[in-house]
């Protein structure tokens, strides 16, 4: 089943795989009644609407989107719903694919002490309009964790190169749940992730943008067609790429995710994951209240079937599933 402001927009997705259609308008405060197994929550929720309605019913709840304001506050409301099923908040990277990744370095390394994700971001992707919000937080500074010690970093900033899957790209950085929830879990005392484009001269222009202040004197709804536009020109598709450097211990080690089906696939088998981790269905029994992705019992396992769905990931040079001993 597939939900939506506007049924008709969602005919042609729903054609693809099979879905039933109804209306669900997420500012309409009138409650929205359908019997499921199971809710991924693939847009934005600002008034926790998805998230009540799912803790309410006892049903398993899947969020793959908030940007980390958003997913900090889901935090609070999740604690005081005190919900009797499942709710993974997996709005890292791709549906939590980050995530997933640095728990399997880190489960290698014993420990994960720093954890940069570099993101190669491809313009010509089928993309949403959700996809490109952050577009909309280019102007707002947002907390991080860097040598254990808490400050406020600005978007688009501290850049540089890194290779990604042999190809070099400049990244910066920019705001992501996995910066906020990873010193949580793992007790990392540095992470960061940075994006860059597929095409250099919109990182170039990006960074510009950025120095010029225009993310600051241009935000708001009026400028927000602008900014969203500066990026959002979805193709036909587009190939996934990120990187995963994980340090501990003194010893680092890397993977490198690819999905040739483009970044919408790859976030949709992330979400694939978080569901059969909340439906108990992937070997390992279902959590009782909230969890984030990189608290998989068996990150390796759920890796396993990121493979299966065709992604590639490649850990310190080998191909396969599992880092090498």
């Amino acid at each position: 089943m597939l939900t939506g402001r506007d049924p008709e927009r969602c005919r042609a997705p729903a054609a693809e795989i099979g879905a039933e259609v109804r209306a669900w308008d997420l500012a309409d405060p009138t409650p929205f009644r359908a019997g499921v197994r199971a809710v991924i929550s693939s847009v934005n929720d600002p008034e926790d609407r998805v998230l009540h309605a799912a803790t309410a019913a006892g049903v398993p709840y899947v969020d793959i989107t908030r940007w980390t304001g958003r997913l900090q506050r889901a935090v609070a409301v999740t604690a005081l719903l005190r919900p009797t099923a499942s709710v993974l908040l997996s709005s890292a990277w791709m549906g939590g694919v980050s995530s997933l990744v640095a728990a399997v370095l880190a489960e290698e390394l014993g420990g994960a002490e720093r954890v940069e994700i570099a993101v190669r971001w491809d313009m010509a992707d089928r993309t949403g309009a959700d996809s490109v919000e952050f577009m909309d937080r280019l102007g707002v500074a947002f907390e991080v964790v860097d040598g254990g010690r808490r400050r406020l970093a600005s978007p688009m900033t501290e850049s540089r190169t890194v290779r990604i899957g042999g190809t070099p790209v400049r990244v910066a950085r920019i705001d992501t749940p996995e910066q906020f929830t990873l010193p949580l879990t793992f007790g990392t005392t540095t992470a960061a992730t940075r994006i860059g484009f597929s095409s250099p001269a919109a990182t170039r222009a990006l960074l510009a943008l950025r120095s010029a202040g225009f993310f600051r004197w241009a935000g708001g709804e009026r400028w927000a067609p602008a900014r969203r536009a500066m990026l959002h020109s979805p193709g036909d598709g587009g190939t996934a790429r990120l990187r995963v450097d994980v340090t501990h211990g003194g010893r680092t080690r890397t993977a490198t995710v690819t999905d040739p089906l483009g970044q919408h696939h790859l976030t949709a088998v992330g979400a694939v994951v978080g569901l059969r981790r909340v439906l108990g269905t992937d070997g390992s029994p279902a959590p009782r209240g909230l969890v984030f992705p990189e608290q998989h019992p068996d990150p390796a396992g759920a890796v396993e079937l990121l493979v299966r769905h065709g992604v590639d990931i490649v850990f310190r040079g080998r191909v396969g599933t599992r880092a090498a001993a």
